[in-house]
């Protein structure tokens, strides 16, 4: 929060100041000359924050149960996918050639990770908790990374060499869901290397 700023920037916390604020201003619209028309915009952008906000958080909950489907479906999919590869591979006409052609193929030792990209799939786990998947390729692991949307900035969060990583860290208000975006990049040796991933974006969970 900037310097000087009184106003909150949790939802939580930005509704209760608003009801304080809004009743606090009938009683001392006399005192202060508070208008009116004051009043009668706090009233409207009361009814306004209040309704948006449960909105978001019923929005939320939706986007949590779709993908949670979503994972779990993905899941069951992946598991078809090992058979048939598995099949395919122990096949009698089956090349190396034949399995790059399918995308089967895993990546070549001499893969240039320079120009490499991490990719990230993220699960709300509930009780605040986000579980981060990851593929390594030939790096040693990834370093990942939270975005502090305040400071417009990617914030280190951890260094892991085994998927999937769970983020544990306490939500700002513990009755609140929140969105968590996050980034990863490709770690050889004590060195970061290739791109950024695309950006995740988690709606977690009290």
């Amino acid at each position: 929060m900037p310097r000087g700023e009184v106003i909150p920037s949790n939802d939580g916390a930005f509704l209760l100041f608003h009801d304080n604020l809004k009743t606090q201003a009938t009683a001392l619209a006399a005192t202060l000359g508070i208008t009116a028309d004051d009043q009668a915009e706090l009233a409207a952008d009361n009814t306004a924050s209040h309704n948006t906000v449960s909105d978001a958080v019923e929005k939320t909950g939706a986007a949590q149960t779709a993908n949670g489907l979503k994972n779990d479906t993905r899941r069951e999919v992946a598991g078809h996918l090992r058979l048939l590869i598995k099949r395919i591979k122990g096949h009698r006409n089956y090349t190396a050639t034949l399995g790059k052609q399918l995308g089967i193929e895993g990546a070549a030792a001499g893969t240039d990770m320079s120009e490499a990209q991490p990719s990230l799939v993220g699960t709300a786990l509930g009780q605040g908790q986000v579980e981060i998947a990851f593929n390594k390729q030939q790096a040693d692991g990834v370093n990942l990374y939270y975005e502090d949307a305040a400071a417009k900035r990617w914030v280190f969060l951890a260094r892991d060499t085994n998927s999937p990583y769970v983020d544990n860290r306490a939500l700002a208000d513990p009755s609140k869901p929140e969105m968590r975006r996050y980034m990863a990049k490709f770690v050889i040796g004590d060195q970061e290397t290739g791109y950024e991933s695309d950006a995740i974006t988690v709606a977690v969970t009290p």
